[in-house]
């Protein structure tokens, strides 16, 4: 496979993904676009290279639909959710990593 192939198929994969968002995610639509309000167009960029496989970047889940790449099983943020999730259930996750303005005010900076 050539490396334009691989790249023609990685942007069709990440338009599928991307139209799962559009059409089956509206939470995590809203959260996207809530994200995008605080931070620009970083959020898209951040959406784009976690649904190429990128972790750190972006994870969502909503009604059975899982899009995105985990920022790892040891990241606390991802314990976190798992224990959540266990414990008290959830309609949809949207998880970016945290801007610098937010490291500072929850004491991660």
């Amino acid at each position: 496979m050539s490396e334009q192939q691989s790249q023609d198929g990685m942007k069709a994969l990440v338009d599928q993904r991307l139209q799962v968002i559009k059409s089956r995610m509206p939470n995590v639509r809203q959260a996207i676009e809530d994200r995008a309000a605080l931070i620009g167009n970083e959020a898209f960029a951040l959406v784009r290279r976690g649904l190429r496989g990128e972790p750190g970047c972006f994870y969502a889940l909503e009604g059975g639909h899982v899009v995105g790449t985990p920022f790892g099983e040891k990241d606390p943020r991802m314990v976190q959710v798992a224990q959540f999730l266990v414990r008290f259930g959830s309609a949809h996750v949207c998880i970016f990593p945290m801007t610098d303005d937010e490291a500072r005010q929850y004491g991660s900076a």
